[in-house]
């Protein structure tokens, strides 16, 4: 079966992303969600906040922008962002279809 052609937000991770871009005023800006070469099992996340560029795939939930290059998008396909935050780990969390195996440190994979 065919990954899904976009990235799915959570309602937590929009109320995050919403909070980060007030606290660092950056409005108009998005999460910008990056596949890069590196960590333990060959590739890794990166995320901030930045400006949509030409080419870069968009993905909105209640005004909320989720930006995606070309490259990273062909590895993030169907992946849902959610914002977990407890006592033992907060962060931005990835459920990723496309990972094939992931380290145990979880924030590097392969596909």
């Amino acid at each position: 079966m065919a990954q899904a052609a976009t990235i799915e937000i959570s309602e937590n991770a929009v109320k995050k992303i919403q909070t980060l871009m007030t606290q660092q005023e950056k409005a108009g800006h998005g999460l910008r969600v990056k596949v890069i070469g590196g960590g333990c099992s060959g590739l890794s996340y990166k995320m901030d906040l930045d400006l949509p560029r030409d080419g870069d795939r968009i993905f909105e939930r209640d005004s909320v922008k989720v930006i995606v290059d070309r490259k990273s998008f062909i590895y993030l396909r169907g992946t849902e962002l959610d914002y977990a935050d407890g006592l033992m780990e907060s962060g931005f969390k990835l459920q990723n279809p496309n990972v094939k195996r992931s380290c145990g440190c979880g924030s590097s994979f392969s596909v």
